[in-house]
């Protein structure tokens, strides 16, 4: 009986010991526009150097290695492939993708067809090195540009410390598209960490951005990392030799964390230096520069 009792113990310390508990850490999120070169880019078979392009963005993705990616511009198309697809793919990594584009008329044929003849689909993508285990996507209303479909998309994700609600969103210059989004991440954080990534194309002291970062429930996170960076990420001429940003534009925004600013454990601009072409001019990874943050969401302190 000693023996049989002494073995089960020996059984039950090598399971444990084969596979141990992720270590706690900080979440490592970046959001990226990854500039799908226009919508007429799949007739002219070029979408702003894409291809080489994509070459340094999973170079530095790797080099990175965050645990969740929030795409915006991740496009569609015969040549191209999904760019989403291949970027998850390369790094190793589960992902979900909708594209908006094919919702700029209520009929679904018409749609598709369109698409078809253009060779082109955008939209945005969550990428995870764990599981996604559920998303959604949300149609935004358009105010101001008709036929300009804009959506959010949510995915779950399980990480080893619990779940976390991850949105991916690019909205077009529209106050009232803003306003959507800050309403259903708002509710979708009322039950637990939230984080809301993308290209919102409002600038950080903008009105409509002020309603979330300014008592509206929503952390900055390079902001409250970086007070007084300017943390400029648009608009990136992609052949220019030197920067060219001039306003700020992509955001990680955390909500439904308590105390959020105590888990915003850090924050930088990431994939913000050139590269070369393949004729040896300068090349950007994208117009746009991407941000990482290191999230505490689960209560736990940032490491020191």
């Amino acid at each position: 009986m000693r023996i049989a009792l002494a073995l089960l113990l020996l059984l039950m310390a090598a399971a444990s010991s084969a596979a141990p508990a992720e270590r706690a850490r900080p979440v490592r999120v970046v959001t990226f526009n990854l500039l799908h070169g226009g919508p007429a880019s799949g007739l002219r078979g070029d979408g702003d150097a894409l291809e080489a392009r994509l070459v340094m963005v999973i170079d530095e993705l790797r080099r990175l290695a965050p645990d969740i990616v929030a795409l915006q511009e991740a496009s569609v198309g015969r040549g191209r492939g999904n760019v989403a697809a291949r970027i998850a793919d390369a790094l190793g990594l589960s992902y979900v993708h909708t594209p908006a584009t094919t919702r700029v008329f209520p009929v679904t044929f018409v749609n598709h067809v369109i698409v078809w003849l253009m060779n082109f689909a955008e939209g945005p993508a969550v990428l995870s090195r764990y599981p996604i285990t559920a998303s959604e996507v949300h149609d935004l209303p358009r105010c101001v540009k008709r036929l300009d479909p804009r959506v959010l998309l949510r995915a779950e994700v399980a990480t080893p410390w619990g779940p976390l609600a991850v949105f991916s969103a690019h909205t077009a210059r529209d106050d009232c598209q803003l306003e959507h989004v800050g309403e259903l991440v708002r509710a979708r954080a009322a039950t637990g960490p939230t984080v809301l990534m993308g290209d919102l194309n409002t600038a950080e002291r903008a009105a409509a951005l002020q309603a979330l970062t300014n008592g509206g429930g929503f952390v900055d996170v390079f902001r409250v990392t970086n007070p007084g960076a300017p943390g400029l990420t648009t608009w990136q001429r992609v052949r220019s030799e030197t920067p060219t940003v001039f306003r700020r534009v992509d955001y990680v925004l955390m909500a439904g964390v308590r105390n959020g600013a105590a888990a915003a454990c850090a924050s930088r601009l990431v994939l913000n230096t050139p590269g070369r072409a393949p004729d040896g001019s300068p090349l950007w990874p994208s117009d746009h520069y991407g941000v990482l943050a290191d999230l505490d969401v689960f209560g736990r302190k940032c490491a020191p």
